[in-house]
């Protein structure tokens, strides 16, 4: 049986805090304390799931706290939450731009209340696990799954690779795309944008399974993936149909692995990574939050590493050109809340060009002195 999930409800008002210990008690494990200073005290005794921060206290308020949290690293993880009677914009921006994850105003539904922190605590065990991701798989996976999802992942990414080397003018797109959707989802959890959707994914499986968007290319001739021009209107036709392509091959390696989570997540990504906000995209013409919200972030990162990459028809923008490219499809081909969160991460973007642009020099550089003695 799971260990309940414990939250610290901190308000000087002995009302509030029985009110909102009765709210919770059913579904976690709740410590009540009247100041910061026994919040403290409890906390050298045991990190919280969860915290629920009033601000208006005697001797030190909840903006206090939290700046003082934010300087501990035991502590600077735990998601808070202000709980709160002020109602001012000015206020709740404060307690945000902090690192407090929600603000809830008094009095509150406790429906509302307790859906808002469940999905504030589920939220921070997916950073949890995001961030242990590149070391194991969680502790709770066997070692028979992890080695069939290794094999699974290196069985794909072979497929992936395949692909590629067929399409010659794009070399390390499927590398830099899924570096790039790991910095934007990793980004959507630090600033707690779609919060319950981005908890229900398991990063373990959604990062590699990006590197099949583009697997129907595999049956696209030669002569279109690799024309050194433009294409014309029923070549482009021809180059759409690898979405649909790429969905009826997963569809047919999913026969065989029903339950895979890593095969649902690349179908999801495959079909919809062509789809625009304003619903000009194809295959389907999905429109706004219809588009799933993997396949909107892929746009973004296949976009991107579209327009830093050089062409046979045209050269590499810059990163502030691909940049200023995206913004100008804000509202029409991207998600404008995404566009937002790109626009953070955009110099992490530009880091992982960099490094694969050093890398491929140095291979270079290694193939001119074969065969020198």
């Amino acid at each position: 049986m799971n260990k309940r999930k414990r939250i610290i409800i901190v308000d000087d008002n002995i009302s509030n805090l029985t009110i909102a210990k009765n709210i919770l008690k059913p579904y976690y494990e709740v410590f009540t304390v009247p100041c910061a200073e026994k919040l403290f005290l409890c906390l050298e005794n045991f990190i919280p799931d969860l915290l629920l921060l009033d601000i208006e206290m005697p001797k030190t308020n909840g903006f206090e706290v939290m700046e003082y949290l934010k300087t501990k690293s035991a502590y600077a993880d735990i998601p808070v939450v202000f709980l709160t009677a002020k109602h001012d914009e000015k206020s709740e921006l404060k307690g945000l731009e902090l690192g407090a994850v929600d603000y809830i105003c008094k009095p509150f539904s406790a429906p509302l209340l307790l859906k808002r922190l469940e999905t504030h605590i589920l939220l921070a065990l997916r950073k949890r696990e995001l961030k242990s991701r590149n070391n194991t798989l969680q502790s709770a996976v066997s070692l028979k799954n992890q080695q069939v999802f290794a094999l699974e992942n290196t069985v794909l990414s072979t497929i992936a690779e395949l692909v590629e080397f067929r399409d010659c003018i794009t070399g390390g797109h499927v590398y830099r795309t899924q570096k790039y959707l790991q910095i934007l989802i990793e980004r959507l959890m630090d600033e707690n944008i779609y919060a319950e959707k981005v908890c229900e994914w398991n990063p373990d499986f959604l990062v590699p399974s990006a590197q099949l968007h583009d697997v129907g290319k595999i049956a696209i001739s030669d002569s279109i993936l690799n024309k050194p021009g433009r294409l014309t209107e029923e070549e482009f036709r021809r180059m759409q149909d690898h979405v649909i392509i790429g969905v009826k091959i997963l569809e047919r390696i999913e026969k065989t692995a029903p339950e895979s989570e890593y095969l649902r997540y690349a179908k999801s990504i495959a079909a919809t990574h062509h789809e625009k906000w304003d619903g000009t995209g194809y295959p389907h013409k999905l429109k706004g939050s219809a588009i799933p919200l993997e396949g909107r972030l892929m746009a973004i990162a296949d976009v991107y590493d579209a327009l830093i990459s050089a062409r046979p028809y045209k050269k590499p923008f810059t990163a502030a050109e691909a940049e200023r490219i995206i913004e100008e499809g804000r509202g029409s081909h991207f998600d404008p809340v995404l566009v937002d969160v790109f626009h953070k991460a955009a110099g992490q973007f530009n880091d992982i060009v960099e490094e694969c642009q050093a890398e491929t020099r140095w291979e270079d550089e290694c193939s001119c002195l074969e065969g020198v003695v």
